[in-house]
């Protein structure tokens, strides 16, 4: 995300976050907006079945390299999102980002600060990053 549209969705989140501006209203938000996630995926498997999870236990080479665990962790996904549950995965994703923004400004955080270093982060730590 350029710094342009980042900064744009934030002002954008602070001109329309009206009735939930409380601190606590928006920590309860992002977990409501995070279950709301977790639903919708759910309901992929559930309900719609365009997606399956098989789920197995993760077969980690002990004597591996890195390179190698990368290849062998598996996502336990099969199938494919129908456009249907991809649209509201994407909705709900959205609602999240919105919450999380919302967070920011009343923190006065810059979103694009948060990516900026997050991506610093990575590209510094590399795989090392989540350890």
């Amino acid at each position: 995300m350029n710094n342009i549209k980042c900064d744009e969705f934030q002002k954008n989140v602070s001109e329309l976050l009206i009735r939930h501006k409380s601190i606590l209203d928006i920590l309860s938000k992002i977990a409501e907006a995070q279950a709301r996630i977790n639903r919708a995926v759910s309901k992929s498997v559930t309900y719609c079945g365009c997606i399956q999870v098989k789920a197995t236990k993760q077969c980690i080479p002990y004597d591996g390299t890195i390179k190698d665990l990368q290849e062998c962790m598996n996502t336990h996904i099969e199938g494919e999102l129908c456009d249907n549950c991809k649209d509201v995965i994407e909705k709900e994703i959205g609602n999240t980002l919105f919450y999380i923004t919302s967070l920011c400004n009343v923190l006065d955080i810059s979103l694009h600060e948060v990516l900026i270093k997050e991506i610093e982060k990575l590209n510094t730590l590399g795989i090392y990053n989540m350890l």
